[in-house]
Formats: structure tokens, C-alpha cells, sequence
């Protein structure tokens, strides 16, 4: 069922101790320009090669999130479609990602940013 939108989606934003380094953890995986907006070392802004924006806000409490927790849900996470698993991830780990999941699945793996978001990459 399509219906017509009330909005669009401009920005996913991550809250996170460091905005500027976590930024550039996103810009090695995904390419882009990480660009300043308002002078605010306190909000960085990816926008990666297709026009996407992901934006990283400081949060002074930060607490990383807990995968898996059996208390409750991981909230949100990032598909990201990689053509070659092996190469992303390599590069992946070498910018400071953690393999959070043995390599079972066929379709997909997850990883813990630096500051512990979780994301996977997936494939066809």
C-alpha cells in the first residue's frame, strides 16, 4: 500500500561522545563529505555519495547500546549493501569497527561502530 507523505526523511542522526571522529568512521565506510554546517563541533554532518545525510550529535551521557540484550531491543540499526562482504569488512575493522556476530550467516554480519552502534552489511 503506498500512501501519499506527510514527510520525507532528511536525516538519520546518531547521538555519540565525539561527533567529528565518528563522522569519519562513517565517511570511510560509506564515501561522502563530512561537512560543518553551523561552526558546532557538537553536530556533524556525512552526505554520503547518493545524497544521504547521517548526522552525529554529541551526547554528553552517552552509554553505548547493549547487542544483543535480552532486556530489550537494539532500537535502530544501519543496513549497509556492500558488493564484496570480505573487502568491507576488512576495511570495516581497519576503521575501527568490531564483528559482533560469527560469520553463519549468508546474508548479512554485524558490527559495533567505535562508539557502539550496531550496523550490518548486507549483500545479494
Amino acid at each position: 500500500m503506498t500512501t501519499d507523505p506527510v514527510a520525507t526523511l532528511r536525516t538519520v542522526v546518531l547521538d555519540c561522545p565525539e561527533p567529528a571522529t565518528l563522522a569519519r568512521f562513517y565517511a570511510g565506510l560509506l564515501g561522502g563529505e563530512v561537512v560543518d554546517e553551523d561552526d558546532d563541533p557538537t553536530w556533524q554532518v556525512l552526505i554520503e555519495p547518493g545524497g544521504r545525510r547521517i548526522a552525529f550529535q554529541h551526547a554528553p551521557e552517552y552509554t553505548p547500546p547493549v547487542f544483543p540484550d535480552p532486556k530489550a531491543s537494539q532500537q535502530l540499526h544501519l543496513d549497509l549493501l556492500v558488493a564484496d562482504v570480505e573487502t568491507a569488512e576488512q576495511a570495516a575493522l581497519e576503521l575501527g569497527a568490531v564483528l559482533l556476530e560469527p560469520h553463519d550467516d549468508d546474508r548479512f554480519r554485524v558490527y559495533r561502530d567505535p562508539v557502539g552502534h550496531t550496523f550490518c552489511f548486507v549483500w545479494e
